[in-house]
């Protein structure tokens, strides 16, 4: 990896949702907002970075679309697309809060 490399600006909040938990407590999954540029290898080490003493064993991304919003008249706007990432854990664990 280069020595420029941010992981912050490729991981940019953990996901905190009931599924997410779920998954969390059953099998060592967590949920991440991730830069839509971004690919798996650039996540895992990301990830690898930020948190200490974890591996990365799989990396799984999903495109989701904004919702359509209706703004303060009666138009229609659309919040931006993002990009999910759900991330297994070898070894090691994320502590939330």
């Amino acid at each position: 990896m280069s020595s420029n490399f941010n992981p912050y600006s490729v991981v940019y909040t953990v996901l905190i949702t009931e599924r997410g938990t779920t998954m969390t407590e059953k099998y060592n999954k967590y949920l991440f907002k991730v830069n839509p540029k971004s690919n798996k290898y650039q996540i895992k080490m990301a990830v690898e970075q930020i948190f200490d003493d974890v591996k990365v064993a799989d990396v799984n991304t999903m495109n989701m679309l904004g919702k359509s919003k209706r703004m303060r008249s009666a138009k229609m706007g659309k919040r931006p697309d993002w990009k999910k990432a759900i991330v297994t854990l070898k070894e090691g664990k994320i502590e939330l809060l």
